[in-house]
Parts: C-alpha cells; sequence; structure tokens
C-alpha cells in the first residue's frame, strides 16, 4: 500500500511533468528509467530515493521542496486548510487546467500574456464560481 507523501510526491511530479508538457517516455529516458517506472512513481506505488528525486527536480527545474508542498500540517503559509488545498490540486490537475496553462506559457510576449491572464481575471470575476 502507497504511503501518503509518496501519492503526494507522486502527483506532484505528474503535476509540473504534465504543465511543461514532457511526455513519461521523455522523463524516463532522461533519468534512465522506463515509462513504466516513471507511472509507478507518479502513483506513489514506487517510492524515489532522495537522488531520484534531485534528478526529477533538475529536469523539471523546480527544487527539491516542491515536491512536498501542501504536505506539512493543517494549513499552509497562507492559512488554506488541506480540504481546501486538496480541493485546488484536483482543479490544477484536471486536464482542461493543465491544457490551459501550457497554452498561456507558451505565449512568448509578455505584455499579450499579461492581458490574456488580466481578461480571464475579468471574466471570472463577473461570473459566480459553480
Amino acid at each position: 500500500m502507497p504511503h501518503d507523501v509518496d501519492i503526494h510526491v507522486g502527483k506532484r511530479l505528474r503535476l509540473r511533468r504534465t504543465i511543461l508538457g514532457i511526455s513519461q517516455e521523455t522523463i524516463g529516458n532522461a533519468i534512465g528509467v522506463t515509462f513504466q517506472q516513471v507511472q509507478k512513481y507518479e502513483r506513489g506505488v514506487n517510492r524515489m530515493g532522495s537522488s531520484r528525486l534531485y534528478d526529477f527536480s533538475k529536469i523539471l527545474t523546480v527544487p527539491v521542496s516542491y515536491f512536498f508542498e501542501g504536505l506539512d500540517g493543517s494549513q499552509n503559509a497562507s492559512g488554506v486548510s488541506e480540504e481546501a488545498q486538496s480541493f485546488e490540486h484536483d482543479k490544477m490537475s484536471s486536464r482542461e487546467t493543465l491544457e490551459m496553462m501550457r497554452a498561456y506559457y507558451r505565449i512568448t510576449d509578455p505584455l499579450v500574456r499579461k492581458r490574456v491572464g488580466d481578461l480571464i481575471k475579468s471574466l471570472a470575476d463577473d461570473k459566480p464560481v459553480a
């Protein structure tokens, strides 16, 4: 049975990999494992050693601490409860959200990207949350 920490770390791995648009096969090849092994890491079935976690952090351009964000205590630094974090994480993991984030970051002009972000925020302010 996977440990909760391994599941959390795996979800964070999958989230970052998907946001960057990197396939399991590509990231597996980069660190010398099969895509099936990456799948097991992402599901928390197989536990990662510290050197493997370090390898993933370098490929995904995040600090090792990224994989543990949102794990400690019932509230994070901003006072958000674990339940709210879990709900937010579920929304962040959806295919629609990840596709939107990838598209947003492909906009190379910073001014255009800011305007798109402002547009989304203004539209969201006009609509009640469902």
